[in-house]
């Protein structure tokens, strides 16, 4: 059956994923590119929930004969094997995109928009024009590629397995430059999520300029312009 039979125009949303994973985390794209689909490109998003820095978003495609064996969801990835597969898929891919929004961005456009308008972004700045997309848990519309949306996937499809870890990687790589600016924060450690020890110096020492503003807690009380 063709990955696409029931699809009407250029977006859908496909709920399923690999039982008990046993599917090769490359079974969508195999199926597209059996298709015809050849340029396969997935595409992420990291930092959409933390209290504090950028949200990175990623996309990326990969070649056929790249060896996904191992590879996952960045967050089910040790951070070695996050830097290990982030250095393998930028040497490796055929594209790469890589784009972010800081927190007053954020803060003025909105969250959800930002994180869509983000995704957009990365699939445009790619050098090379996929041929089919592949996104986690969410359409993104507006891009004028056929594509589909996939539940839980960064674990389920190697593309986008692959831009979560070069978005985390990069994001990661930011919040340690915070740390060094704002080291009573933990970003080194928390990332800029809300963990009870970055809760604790928040309350204690206020919000940085990297905090988001609009988001519930973190402006004092009467600047609230929103929450996560």
């Amino acid at each position: 059956m063709s990955l696409m039979t029931g699809v009407t125009g250029a977006e859908a949303v496909v709920m399923r994923g690999r039982p008990g994973g046993r599917r090769p985390i490359d079974h969508y794209e195999r199926r597209l590119r059996a298709e015809g689909f050849l340029l396969v490109g997935g595409v992420d998003e990291a930092g959409r929930g933390a209290l504090a820095g950028p949200m990175v978003a990623a996309a990326v495609v990969l070649p056929a004969d790249f060896d996904v064996e191992g590879l996952d969801d960045s967050k089910a990835l040790s951070p070695t094997a996050r830097e290990a597969w982030f250095e393998r898929i930028l040497a490796g891919a055929v594209a790469v995109a890589v784009v972010r929004a800081l927190p007053s961005r954020i803060d003025r456009v909105g969250l959800h928009r930002t994180n869509l308008a983000l995704l957009r972004q990365a699939l445009r700045g790619l050098p090379v024009s996929p041929d089919f997309v592949l996104s986690d848990g969410f359409r993104v519309p507006g891009i004028e590629l056929p594509s589909l949306s996939m539940r839980k996937g960064d674990a389920t499809c190697a593309s986008v397995a692959a831009a979560s870890v070069v978005a985390k990687v990069t994001r990661d790589r930011a919040m340690d430059r915070y740390h060094r600016r704002f080291p009573d924060y933990g970003f080194d450690r928390n990332r800029g999520y809300g963990t009870a020890e970055h809760l604790a110096v928040l309350a204690l020492l206020g919000p940085t300029p990297i905090h988001r503003m609009s988001f519930r807690g973190i402006a004092p009380p009467g600047r609230e312009e929103g929450d996560a």
